[in-house]
């Protein structure tokens, strides 16, 4: 059985100020999601799931759906603020989307595999794509509570124009996650990856020791933790205007629990995206790189 793909992409249209915006940064205005897209179809998986927002379903089909749809199955489907459990109503002052764990949960009527979650607007790489689809691949139709993550280098992830936020993995002999630290400042120091404490003292730490760039792979059953999970956050969040619903969140609640086991995959791929504007000079430097070295072709389809 093939894993899916599900790609959250609801905050597109926010983030980029208009689909028509989305940023061409390949030698032939390829988008970094149309890489994403060509090294899934290339790593095994058989089917696209699309989370977007409604209100620019017609423009995404147009712009963004149809350049796939000959490659294997899309599904589209929607996040909506107001898609909340029996019993609770929406803050009509509310804007902002519940979050990732939400956006996921979106899934559940179109897949019924093994599957693994991206960003939209992130480049993950060749390699990352291969390893969780090997994984997901492996799993039989009855697993459940078996996740994985891909645990990207710290070194391979850092921006050249200032610090970065990353969730550090902690794991277990077995490479099984058993924690993740959120540090807020990380950055190269003379050649040495450290990030600031608590105390505002730069820690070093290696260059392969890994972190989630929210690339996870779960069987169907996650829906059904997520469902039950988001009941709890909203009994203590509904009235928020801005708390979001992270992946994170209930992952970190299911390994504390032992619910479920995560492991963590190393990969070789380096990510990036534009964090900062003085990052997309070197996005669209590294996409030529990478089409010069016959990595990708060039036109992407």
């Amino acid at each position: 059985m093939k894993p899916t793909l599900l790609v959250l992409a609801a905050g597109l249209g926010s983030r980029y100020g208009g689909l028509k915006q989305l940023d061409g940064l390949g030698p032939n205005g390829e988008t970094i999601m149309d890489y994403s897209i060509y090294d899934a179809v290339n790593a095994g998986f058989g089917k696209i799931v699309f989370v977007i927002r409604e209100s620019f379903d017609s423009e995404f089909r147009e712009k963004v759906a149809k350049k796939y749809e000959h490659l294997l199955p899309i599904e589209i489907v929607y996040q909506k603020l107001d898609n909340l459990p029996e019993g609770f109503k929406l803050n009509p002052d509310r804007i902002k989307p519940w979050g990732t764990n939400h956006a996921l949960m979106m899934g559940k009527n179109v897949i019924n595999e093994p599957f693994a979650v991206i960003n939209a607007d992130d480049f993950y790489g060749r390699n990352s794509y291969k390893v969780i689809c090997e994984f997901l691949s492996s799993l039989d139709e009855s697993s459940k509570n078996r996740y994985c993550m891909v645990g990207y280098r710290v070194g391979n992830t850092l921006s050249e124009s200032g610090t970065v936020a990353r969730g550090v993995c902690e794991t277990d002999a077995e490479n099984n996650l058993t924690g993740i630290v959120e540090r807020t400042q990380i950055k190269r120091i003379d050649g040495t990856v450290k990030y600031k404490d608590d105390n505002d003292e730069w820690i070093s730490i290696p260059d392969n020791k890994p972190v989630s760039m929210n690339m996870f792979g779960f069987t169907p059953d996650y829906f059904d933790y997520s469902e039950e999970y988001f009941i709890h956050f909203l009994e203590d969040n509904a009235d928020q205007l801005k708390v979001e619903y992270f992946i994170p969140t209930l992952v970190n609640d299911l390994i504390i629990n032992n619910n479920a086991t995560m492991k963590v995959l190393d990969t070789t791929s380096q990510w990036f995206g534009v964090t900062y504007q003085e990052d997309r000079q070197w996005v669209v430097d590294k996409f030529k790189e990478l089409v010069d070295s016959r990595e990708y072709p060039s036109p992407l389809f």
